[in-house]
């Protein structure tokens, strides 16, 4: 099943939710329920790429997953209008979990490099003052996050652009959205990939990231290859022209699986409602 859907957004706004998952047949399970994953691709808070979306949910519905891609408002918008769209979508699947067929409690969020950035920030602000007149934060609150190459520090060697656009050149604002400043100890489990030679986005991003995770007891696992392009997305012909996939460490495209088996050790399975606790 492949459905658009529109979401409610601030004027000029431009978000749009869209989903892909399968429907079971009733023969094989009448209350079949799967995990999701709330997918956020990246683009430098400038737009948001398709290499990042529909290619990435396809592999995720593949093994069972309700998958939904959130292209979200982008520049001249800046903060808090698009973490306010991701949690509008963590509300909108949970609220109509029963019609996707999805456990509410296995809602999984992964970004890629800005939209990494964006992931993280609803994995730590969900029930932060910008987004508290939209709900009880146990509705945004991802139960797991995947960060690709993600856009996490602020200062330093970074990604300056994906910053500039996020928190339009306040310089405040742009400390306060370091994802290493917003790690708390009740944050959900946290999975990270990076190319130790990414040119646009250094690992070190990755790096400093983890290490504030491990501080605060944070459950994670981190994965860095030792070569590989920015924004590889799932580093195959899906994303890139035949015969034209960039060169990388040869495990680079393994982190999909990587994920999911991530996201197994958390919880996410598939399940009938009979089976649940």
């Amino acid at each position: 099943m492949y459905s658009v859907y529109g979401l409610e957004r601030p004027k000029g706004g431009v978000a749009r939710l869209t989903c892909w998952t399968a429907v079971t047949p009733k023969k094989v399970s009448p209350r079949r329920r799967r995990p999701a994953v709330l997918i956020l691709p990246g683009g430098a808070y400038r737009w948001t790429s398709p290499r990042e979306a529909e290619p990435v949910a396809l592999r995720f519905a593949a093994r069972g997953y309700a998958a939904f891609v959130l292209d979200y408002s982008c520049a001249p918008l800046g903060f808090p209008v698009s973490l306010r769209e991701a949690v509008l979508a963590m509300r909108y699947i949970r609220e109509n979990a029963e019609a996707f067929e999805v456990n509410h409690r296995m809602m999984a969020a992964m970004g890629f490099s800005a939209g990494g950035h964006l992931c993280g920030t609803l994995g730590t602000l969900y029930d932060a003052p910008e987004v508290s007149d939209l709900g009880p934060a146990e509705l945004f609150r991802p139960d797991a996050l995947a960060l690709c190459y993600p856009v996490a520090v602020s200062w330093g060697r970074t990604h300056d652009e994906s910053f500039e656009n996020v928190s339009l050149g306040d310089r405040g604002l742009r400390e306060r959205l370091s994802l290493e400043r917003l790690v708390r100890p009740d944050m959900p489990p946290v999975f990270l990939w990076h190319t130790r030679d990414d040119p646009a986005v250094p690992c070190r991003n990755s790096l400093v990231l983890a290490q504030e995770l491990e501080e605060a007891g944070v459950d994670f696992a981190l994965h860095i290859y030792r070569h590989g392009r920015h924004g590889l997305s799932t580093a195959d012909e899906m994303v890139y022209p035949v015969y034209g996939v960039p060169e990388t460490s040869w495990d680079v495209p393994g982190w999909v699986e990587a994920a999911l088996r991530f996201f197994a050790e958390c919880g996410f399975t598939m399940t009938d409602m009979e089976e649940e606790a």
